[in-house]
């Protein structure tokens, strides 16, 4: 089955993809990791539009989750997450593949608010945790593992997160609209229940029952 997860930021499809794509044994593919992990040509590429703070083409985009997907593991399907976000994306990636089904993780505009405005990462070791959910550090201000300083993006405080969450529900508005004209189905899940109940009721829409 090839599913696509989209939420608002904080919805945890991230998460849910993860935990969806090993019921199913299909992989998940995460078009930030695929240009982040890129080599090669492609590297030099994608580095050349991040150095400058410009977003990366859909063109480079769709080219390398083609290649992605023409591989051997994507054979009985896969889970994309992150992408498409708009239509224009939507519209080059169906020329590339169909999508049978796309899971919309729904959270609201406070909830998103709340998860965000909690993420903090480690400034040594990376661990991410978060003030408000979970994993929630022993100490606000300290890293469980190493010691280090837990900082915050500076884009995660509550006015920069509504203007992402306009910016977001303006656009990925449209990539629904396409893929109901399209006659794929989109699945509602409440992205607010617990997370293990998230993916019970994920994979319950999509008739797989938990192994």
């Amino acid at each position: 089955m090839k599913l696509i997860f989209v939420g608002k930021q904080g919805s945890g499809k991230g998460t849910q993809a993860k935990k969806v794509s090993k019921e199913f044994t299909t992989p998940h593919i995460s078009t930030g990791d695929m240009l982040r992990n890129a080599e090669g040509d492609l590297k030099s590429k994608v580095e050349s539009y991040m150095e400058k703070g410009e977003l990366v083409p859909d063109k480079i985009i769709v080219g390398v989750l083609s290649e992605r997907i023409k591989k051997e593991d994507c054979n009985n399907g896969f889970i994309l997450d992150g992408f498409p976000r708009t239509e224009l994306q939507a519209k080059e990636l169906s020329e590339v593949t169909d999508i049978d089904k796309v899971v919309r993780i729904y959270i609201s505009n406070e909830e998103s608010i709340k998860r965000l405005s909690g993420r903090v990462h480690c400034n040594k070791c990376g661990a991410n945790y978060n003030l408000n959910t979970q994993p929630k550090p022993k100490n606000e201000s300290t890293c469980d593992k190493c010691g280090g300083e837990l900082i915050r993006r500076k884009d995660d405080n509550p006015e920069a997160i509504k203007e992402r969450l306009e910016n977001y529900q303006e656009k990925i508005k449209q990539v629904f609209e396409y893929y109901n004209e399209l006659n794929v189905e989109i699945i509602e899940i409440d992205g607010e229940q617990d997370i293990n109940k998230v993916t019970e009721e994920i994979l319950k829409k999509l008739d797989k029952e938990i192994k």
